[in-house]
Order: structure tokens, then sequence, then C-alpha cells
């Protein structure tokens, strides 16, 4: 809830109040407080030494009488008293603060040091002598009932005084400012609610006044060009709708008959050789191979499979649903495919004089994506990336790390860039920056629909020397 101009002025008062005078205050108190221990030590002080010369003159001349003498100087802030031999060591105590005073000390030093006790604080002097010292502890009245009462005076001055200055301001800033805009905006709602013409305030401030005037002048202008224009709006409105929607139906069913085409015509085609392929490949595998034999057949097998699936992606990108989301939940380990990613494009030409760096937090989460679509993501990507960079000094990155709910993958590279008339098309399918032959213009679409099928987000960014290309894959459920 918005508070009005009335409360706003007071809160605003009263925080300035509180920033003026809270610092004086405290000031003042602490001044009291700092005061009143400084008197207290001094007279402490004073009545430390006048015990020490009433018990030094009774342990010269009454020696028996003493105990009774050192008892019944102890009471009334005086919470111990001990008497010293010559050498420094305790022989006689006296007090409910007896346990406090030191066991041995000096005898030829005079000492006022502050003792820390279980209820307050205390003032321990001793006073040598001719015979052994004196000590008395001296225990301090709490400052905060000494100062109290004028921490209390200080604090109902102040909040008088504020209160005063509260009401004034309240008053006279509520008839000058307050009230002539209340007024003007009770004008304008009429307005709102239908009124023709808005009555300007005639009080208050020249400048408020001059507002009134101008808001009364430009509601008649507004008034005269509103039914013009909401005619010219609506019809705009409507006229836009539809051919926004036009647009977005056109564009969409071009592009998932272009798709779909293309798909069909690859799996007429391409599907029954890799078909074949494969068979021939499992055949190869059952025999007896060597390690280093069975290890490219295998990969020539995966790759084989890659493509076999990678028609079968174009045939749900064309579907309406995309054909993206699993059945049920998969996960895939970023870690492993990254390797596997990395192992597939060492060998590849484009790769030879391209510096891959790989940088990976040390515990990344699976994320729920499909290996090999997950795969097939990161390596149309790297494959980009190497085609544009430079033939000598080419760089390439894969980073990845965990934020939030989501893993973070970053492709980049130290290639020109991406152009900007491309770059907001640059997902869509045929669009493509390479030269005739060297793509369809599909990879980018088909990855962008394998990540947003398991709800993720891939984006280009202009990166630090080239292109960046950035993915946000969700974290699998975990078990």
């Amino acid at each position: 809830m918005r508070l009005g101009i009335r409360a706003q002025l007071l809160v605003s008062m009263a925080a300035l109040l509180l920033l003026a005078f809270a610092p004086l205050f405290f000031a003042v108190a602490s001044l009291a407080r700092a005061s009143f221990d400084r008197a207290w030590e001094m007279n402490a002080r004073e009545l430390g030494r006048a015990i020490a010369g009433h018990v030094g003159e009774a342990k010269r001349h009454r020696p028996a009488a003493l105990p009774a003498m050192v008892e019944a100087q102890t009471g009334e802030g005086v919470g111990a008293i001990g008497v010293y031999d010559a050498a420094g060591a305790l022989e006689l105590a006296a007090g409910d603060e007896a346990e406090a005073l030191p066991r041995q000390l000096e005898p030829a030093e005079a000492q006022s040091t502050r003792v820390t006790l279980p209820h307050g604080v205390a003032l321990l002097v001793v006073v040598p002598g001719d015979q052994g010292a004196v000590a008395a502890l001296l225990v301090a009245e709490p400052s905060v009932s000494r100062v109290a009462p004028l921490v209390r005076s200080v604090a109902l001055y102040i909040g008088l005084l504020g209160l005063a200055l509260l009401v004034f301001a309240y008053l006279v800033l509520g008839r000058l400012v307050v009230t002539p805009v209340v007024r003007l905006a009770r004008a304008a709602e009429r307005v709102a609610e239908g009124g023709r013409e808005l009555t300007a305030p005639t009080q208050g401030g020249q400048e408020i006044v001059l507002l009134g005037q101008s808001l009364a002048t430009m509601t008649s202008k507004l008034r005269a060009e509103e039914a013009a224009l909401r005619e010219k709006v609506t019809e705009l409105e409507a006229t836009t709708d539809e051919l926004r929607r036009a647009q977005a139906t056109v564009v969409r069913s071009e592009r998932l008959a272009s798709v779909g085409r293309l798909s069909a015509g690859l799996a007429h085609e391409i599907g029954n050789p890799i078909a074949a392929i494969l068979a021939l490949q499992e055949l190869v595998l059952d025999g007896e191979l060597d390690e280093e034999q069975r290890d490219l057949v295998e990969r020539m097998h995966r790759e084989s499979n890659r493509v076999s699936k990678i028609l079968r992606d174009l045939l749900d990108f064309a579907r309406p649903t995309n054909g993206l989301a699993a059945d049920e939940p998969v996960s895939a380990s970023l870690r492993e495919v990254v390797e596997q990613v990395s192992a597939l494009v060492a060998p590849q030409k484009s790769f030879r004089n391209v510096d891959l760096a790989v940088e990976l937090s040390d515990r990344l989460p699976p994320v729920a994506m499909d290996a090999g679509r997950l795969e097939q993501v990161l390596l149309n990507l790297l494959l980009n990336a190497a085609d544009v960079v430079p033939d000598d000094g080419g760089r390439v990155r894969l980073a990845a790390k965990e934020a939030g709910d989501r893993v973070v993958v970053e492709v980049e590279d130290n290639g020109g860039g991406i152009a900007p008339e491309v770059r907001e098309r640059l997902f869509e399918p045929f669009v493509t920056t390479k030269d005739v032959g060297e793509g369809t213009g599909l990879g980018l679409a088909v990855c962008r629909g394998l990540v947003e099928g398991v709800g993720g987000t891939i984006e280009a960014q202009e990166g630090e020397a080239g292109a960046r290309f950035v993915l946000e894959l969700p974290i699998a459920e975990r078990a």
C-alpha cells in the first residue's frame, strides 16, 4: 500500500529528526556515563587510600583489634579488604568479595586496577606501607542507574522537540502542498471517470496553480483527439493481429514442409544404405579382430548409428510436436559425452590445427537429455566452430558449469563472429553462413529442436574474439 503525501512527509521528517537527534542522544548518554565512571574511580582511589591508612594505623598500634576493624570497614561499596605482610603475601582478608583479592602482590608498588566480578566491576586499590601493603576492592555502582535520570531528561526534551517539529511540518506543508495536490488529483479522477473538463485549483503555490492550468489545457486537447484515435487504433490492432497470425502460420508451414520433404527424401535414399552398413559392421564385430581394428570398427558403428538417428530426428523435427521429448526421463553424464565428442573430433581434418580447450567443473550433475542427442549437439557446434577459425592459431573452447537448477555449456571460437543480419535467423532451417554445397543449414535448427525438446535453451552471442554458443540444460532428477 502506497503512503499518501502527508504520511510520506511525516515519515521523512521523522527519519530526518531521528538521524539528527539520535547521535546527539547517544553522545550525551556516553559522555554522562564516562563522566560518572571517572568520578567514581577518583572517589574510589581516595576511599581506598583512606581505608589503607586506617588499617595501617590499626596494624601498627592495635594489632589485636585488626581483624574486627577490617571486617567493620567492608560493606557499602567496599567489597573486600586485604592485609599483606612485608613480602607481599596475603595474611588477612575480609568482605564478600575476598576471593577476588590477589594472594600475592608487589608490596612496594601502588596499584589501581579494574577487576571484573561475576555481578559487575570493581576497582582494586593497593597502598604500600612500612609493615606491608593494604588492598581495598571497591565495587562500582552500575553506571546505568546513575546516568538514567539524566538520560531520561535528555530523551524527554528531544522527543518533545521532535514532536513539535513534526506537528509544525504537518500543518504547514499540508496547507501549502498536500491540500492543493489532493484537489488537483480529485479533479483528474473526475475527468478519468468521464468528465469533459478539469477544474484547476486556485489555491496553493504558484507552481501548483500553473500545473493545474496546464493539465486543464491538455485534457481539453486530449478529449478532442481521443475519439478519432480510438477508431484508428482499434482498426490497426485488428489488422496487425491478423497479419501476425497469418505470417507466423505461413513461415512455420513453409519451414516444416521444407524440412519434411527433405527428411522424407533422406530417409528413403540414405536410410536403406545406412541400415546395410550397420548390419555389415555388426558382422565384422562378431568376427576376430585385434584391439585397434575393433576400436575403429566400433567407432564406425557408433557414427553410423548416429547418422541413422539424425535421419529420425529430422523426421521428428518436421512434426508439429517436434517429437523431441523423451517418453521416459533420461539423463546423460556431460563429462562422458564431452570425452566421447573430443575423441571423435580429434582425427577430423578440420581439427588438425585447432587448439581445443575443455574446461569442466569438478562436479557436474547429469543433464536431462539423451547422451546420443547431446553428443549430436556438441559435435555439431564443435565442427561449426572448427570451420570458421583461422587455419593458423585456431582456438575452440568447450566449458561447462552448474548454475542453479541448470548446467550451462559454452562453445566459443576465435573466428570472425556472426553477421548481425544472420544472427536472428541462425537457428531457422536452411539458414547457413557456409558456401553453397558446404552446409545445408539444418544443423543448428536440429540442435535447437533437440535442446528445447528437453526444456533447455540455446542462443548465439558475441564472444571475445569470435562467436559463442550458450546452452542451458536442465539437471536430471536425482534418484
